[in-house]
C-alpha cells in the first residue's frame, strides 16, 4: 500500500525533460521527467553542496551529473556512476494519482 505521500504537480505540467523540486520531510527532492518516466532523488549532491537538479541529465543512460565537480548519479537507483561522489543518492517512490505527480514520504 503506498505510503503518505507529497505532491510534485500535476502531470501535464511537467513535460519530458522537465525537473522539479518539493520538500519531502526534511529532504529537498529532484524530480525527472525522462521520456515520460519519472525518477526522484534527494536533489543535494553526495558529495559537496550542489543541487542535482540543477545538473545535466543523460537521457539514454539514465544518469544525472552533478554541476559543481561532474559526480554521476544513476537516476533508477540512485548509485554513483562517477567519482568524486562515493555515497549514493538516496531514491524516492514517485506515482501519478488523479492526474497528480506524487513523491511518497520513505
Amino acid at each position: 500500500m503506498p505510503g503518505e505521500a507529497v505532491k510534485v504537480c500535476a502531470l501535464d505540467e511537467m513535460s519530458s525533460g522537465d525537473v522539479r523540486c518539493v520538500k519531502v520531510g526534511d529532504v529537498r527532492v529532484a524530480v525527472f521527467n525522462v521520456g515520460g518516466e519519472l525518477y526522484a532523488l534527494a536533489d543535494l549532491c553526495t558529495h559537496e553542496e550542489a543541487y542535482l537538479s540543477q545538473g545535466t541529465v543523460d537521457a539514454d543512460e539514465l544518469i544525472v551529473e552533478c554541476p559543481k565537480h561532474s559526480a554521476m548519479f544513476d537516476l533508477v537507483t540512485g548509485d554513483v556512476v562517477s567519482l568524486p561522489a562515493e555515497i549514493p543518492a538516496q531514491t524516492f517512490t514517485v506515482r501519478v494519482e488523479d492526474g497528480d505527480i506524487l513523491v511518497e514520504h520513505p
